[in-house]
């Protein structure tokens, strides 16, 4: 096999993605230079790393077992990833098996004597076939067990699902239109769609697809780049979405595209609409943070605060926000402010996702170094650090509760989704976890609260979307699709849940047929 140093880097960008190291994978491909090659992603099938090492490994234990004459012998142990590329301990491997072919041709007490195919036995040794090696060194995905252990009455059957096919490549979001049954997906095949999910059992949904272009040549051309983030604006009649391609994009309900937002050099990572509607904002690889009109598509203002690839955003006022980072900082802005004001320290990994309390009075951020912090405008110091999980912090959500909101009379809590493949539900007030979800057996990378805040929804990697109660931490319902979670979200009426996944599927629950 013989690659392209580009190949070589899409194939290594992929595999950190998949890995679960998507700031890893943020920064390798600007180094890299992957946006200017002509790879299309969508035809890169998963695990693709690891099937080529793997294929590397078979191939050298063939040179290594296979003699001039085509016959073969077994080697009693599997090369590790680095003897395969360790000149002599191939050499050493060769002499050994060399040896080992010449014992069998003489006679002794428990080989086969005819120089051909054999499994070597000794008293120590268990009979050892030679199959298909795991590269040392690489993780594998975790078996997911074929029946969880769950009570079979909460698992939901494929039949209560609706399956929505047509993207070519990984779903990374989705999102509910918050005034209809539209579900916006995103994916790694270059489009974004949108899916008519209104209550019409006699027909298959219909979707709208928004093709991501750029211009080469004086013709639009996909882009070839991910769809990385999309949200919906208060009124649910634009969609805006962030792509790998550098552009941020505003279409219309009908699939028609309104504006074209050029101003982040590299990916976006982050996209958020204001509440009322009127500007967008957006974090990128360039370490910049952008406020759009989104009535004229222009930038605003350009906030260049942080020291590397700026990775959320959300707002806390029509006129002021909050942004995370790689450079383990947070920065409060406001618009026409040329300096933040106020900043956060005190993760010491970068800081995946930063939320505001519905009432914009509490920020809550969560990071690689494994805790959970919830910061106030009133003090530089955090408020509460929470250490409980034991792998990295994926994303947080707070709850819809708590004063100021629609439901006022339950307590505002927050929720953390980890790699450690937990959900955790905190009770910010007091600073202590109420309930621990275990559920999931691999990363948690998503996690959504119900329009009423009475339930959570969670989406793992190993397959299977969860609904909880977050009064009392049990599992209500549970679904187990055909590919990886990236994201989970509730419809406007908390009747409907959808999910996007790894496999190129959205699909979507109606929990009223439950």
């Amino acid at each position: 096999m013989s690659f392209s140093i580009d190949e070589v880097n899409f194939i290594v960008y992929r595999y950190l993605q998949e890995s679960g190291f998507h700031h890893s994978a943020y920064t390798f491909g600007i180094e890299s230079h992957i946006s200017q090659s002509n790879i299309n992603g969508a035809l890169v099938p998963p695990a693709a790393l690891l099937n080529i090492l793997q294929k590397g490994l078979l191939y050298t234990e063939a040179e290594i077992t296979i003699g001039e004459n085509g016959t073969e012998t077994r080697l009693t142990e599997s090369l590790s990833l680095i003897d395969a590329v360790t000149p002599d301990a191939v050499a050493n491997r060769q002499n050994a098996h060399n040896a080992q072919k010449q014992a069998i041709k003489e006679p002794s007490s428990g080989g086969e004597q005819n120089g051909v195919d054999v499994c070597i036995k000794t008293d120590t040794t268990p009979t050892t076939c030679t199959t298909a090696p795991t590269p040392t060194g690489i993780p594998t995905p975790t078996a997911v067990p074929e029946t969880m252990d769950v009570d079979q009455s909460i698992e939901i059957p494929a039949s209560k699902a609706t399956v929505l096919s047509g993207h070519e490549s990984e779903v990374f979001i989705c999102a509910w239109n918050p005034s209809t049954d539209l579900l916006a997906s995103g994916s790694g095949d270059s489009t974004a769609r949108i899916w008519d999910m209104s209550d019409n059992p006699t027909t298959t949904p219909n979707q709208l697809v928004l093709r991501h272009c750029i211009q080469k040549g004086g013709t639009e051309v996909p882009s070839n780049k991910d769809v990385t983030s999309l949200d919906w604006n208060c009124d649910g009649n634009l969609l805006a979405t962030g792509s790998y391609d550098g552009y941020a994009r505003i279409w219309a309900t009908d699939g028609t595209l309104a504006s074209t937002l050029g101003q982040h050099k590299g990916p976006i990572f982050a996209l958020k609409w204001n509440k009322r509607g009127n500007y967008i904002l957006s974090a990128g690889v360039d370490k910049t943070t952008i406020i759009w009109d989104a009535a004229s598509g222009q930038c605003t203002q350009q906030f260049s605060f942080h020291s590397a690839p700026a990775l959320d955003v959300d707002w806390q006022t029509n006129n002021s926000f909050a942004s995370c980072s790689t450079d383990q900082c947070i920065h409060v802005c406001r618009l026409h402010a040329d300096k933040p004001i106020k900043s956060f320290q005190g993760h010491t990994n970068e800081v995946n996702a930063i939320k505001w309390d519905p009432q914009g009075q509490l920020l809550a951020s969560c990071s690689d170094d494994k805790t959970l912090k919830i910061w106030s405008m009133k003090q530089d110091t955090c408020v509460h650090d929470l250490e409980a999980h034991s792998k990295e912090i994926y994303t947080i959500k707070w709850s819809p509760t708590g004063p100021g909101t629609q439901n006022p009379n339950m307590n505002l809590i927050l929720a953390s989704a980890s790699f450690d493949s937990t959900v955790r539900l905190w009770d910010v007030d007091r600073g202590v976890c109420i309930h621990t979800l275990t559920k999931h057996t691999e990363p948690v990378y998503s996690v959504a609260f119900s329009p009423d805040g009475k339930f959570l929804a969670s989406g793992s990697f190993d397959k299977c979307v969860h609904i909880w109660s977050t009064q009392t931490g049990s599992l209500v319902h549970s679904y187990k699709g055909t590919g990886g979670i990236f994201e989970v979200c509730w419809n406007s009426r908390g009747t409907k849940v959808g999910a996007s996944a790894s496999d190129g599927n959205v699909f979507v629950l109606d929990l009223r047929k439950l």
